[in-house]
């Protein structure tokens, strides 16, 4: 059973009907839109039908009853406006509008429609109205609910407030950054947001957040995660912050399906205990090399004290010493210092310890060289060690000196002795410019 209108709307129904129908009064009103059953469209049409046939006459007019009278009644009393709507014209179907996709700029327009946090599920954008098209079986449709956001799937808050919820509940957030003027952010909402195994896989395993790019939380995740490209689709972890993947423009259920999956194992919580966990490996490890090294050092260092020690506590006694005219021979090998010198090729550096002696040699800028060589090898492996050290190695002679219970001695090339016979074993010798 059809309502009546209130008091205050029947007299908001004849201030409209006095705005279309000028020069008439209140009571002509009412008339016209009792006979319609106060339908002001119906109540329009037959008022400006009754001008075309001769004006509004008192003897037109419905007459006043204390019920409705409907047009279909005064068309069958034989009135004249029946012979009138015969001959016109059809009139036309009203106007219907619908948005699908409408610019920006609208938006921003109207308060109603601007979330502060992303998308409602309560815009009139998303929700059927008397505005649209009517389908035959008198349901109304709105074409854009074919796009409509996944309204079950978002979280509806802030970027921190999904941050936090996704960080309690020990789920990775998933963030959908949408644009008006793209028809990929509608592709999204319709074929991948909407398919059954996403939005289950969804539902178990992430927070989702869906955002417009030019609303204030869209704008702070456009300048934090530098987005250019739109629509993007980000995963989040929610206790760093830290994007760990990232799509753009239309991706397809089976693509995003395909990148979430190495995210279903672990929540973020065991992605960080996992991290926890190889950092303390890495770290055992590094400390491993590093004390081993640090023995082999200290192992260095012992041998070298050892050996100086062994030189100044020489048991087989001080060797005699050489005095400057001694050891200042005439050189056989030295020419002149346009010509380089030549010495004794020099071999690998034995390994192993047995039969060795190690020898540490200052030089004359305060660098210290140290290697291995056979008890039975000639000194002159001094000087072929050296001079491939030395920028003048070659060009210029030189001799060592061995320092010994606070005497030293020069150790000159001419004099063909084995490391063992010159007592060099573990020692250390300063080389000098001759």
């Amino acid at each position: 059973m059809e309502t009546l209108p209130s008091a205050a709307e029947r007299q908001q129904l004849i201030s409209f009907f006095l705005e279309v129908a000028a020069d008439q009064t209140a009571d002509v009103a009412a008339r016209f839109l009792e006979a319609t059953g106060w339908k002001f469209d119906e109540a329009v049409q037959l008022f400006y039908v009754s001008n075309e046939s001769g004006g509004v006459e008192s003897s037109f007019l419905p007459p006043q009853t204390n019920g409705i009278t409907s047009v279909e009644n005064m068309l069958a009393s034989g009135s004249s406006v029946q012979g009138a709507l015969e001959d016109e014209v059809r009139a036309p179907l009203p106007v219907v509008r619908d948005i699908f996709n409408e610019d920006p700029a609208f938006f921003r327009s109207q308060p109603s429609l601007d979330v502060p946090f992303g998308i409602s599920r309560h815009s009139a954008i998303w929700e059927s109205s008397e505005s649209v098209l009517s389908t035959s079986n008198g349901t109304h449709d709105n074409l854009a609910s074919l796009y409509t956001p996944p309204f079950s799937l978002m979280f509806q808050g802030r970027f921190d407030q999904a941050k936090v919820e996704a960080s309690l509940r020990g789920k990775w957030l998933l963030l959908n950054l949408q644009s008006h003027e793209e028809f990929s952010s509608h592709m999204l909402n319709r074929d991948t947001w909407a398919n059954q195994a996403v939005a289950e896989t969804i539902h178990s395993n992430f927070i989702f957040w869906q955002v417009y790019h030019d609303n204030i939380e869209g704008k702070k995740v456009c300048t934090y995660y530098n987005l250019f490209k739109l629509p993007a689709v980000l995963l989040i972890d929610p206790i760093t912050g830290q994007k760990m993947n990232a799509w753009t423009g239309m991706v397809h259920p089976e693509r995003l399906l395909e990148g979430l999956l190495p995210f279903l194992d672990k929540g973020p919580k065991e992605h960080h205990a996992f991290l926890l966990l190889k950092q303390k490996q890495r770290a055992a490890h590094d400390s491993a090399v590093i004390n081993v090294a640090g023995k082999e050092a200290v192992k260095d260092d012992v041998e070298m004290v050892q050996a100086i020690a062994t030189s100044l506590e020489d048991t087989r006694g001080p060797r005699p010493l050489v005095t400057d005219e001694e050891s200042r021979p005439e050189k056989s090998h030295a020419t002149n210092s346009n010509e380089k010198l030549t010495y004794p090729p020099l071999l690998e550096e034995p390994q192993g310890s047995k039969g060795l002696c190690r020898v540490a040699i200052r030089l004359p800028d305060g660098c210290r060289l140290q290697r291995k060589f056979l008890l039975t090898d000639s000194i002159k492996l001094l000087w072929s060690f050296c001079s491939s050290k030395l920028e003048d190695g070659l060009k210029r002679p030189f001799h060592f000196i061995q320092f010994y219970l606070g005497a030293s001695r020069s150790l000159e090339y001419e004099k063909d002795l084995t490391f063992d016979a010159a007592g060099l074993s573990n020692s250390l010798i300063s080389l000098v410019w001759d």
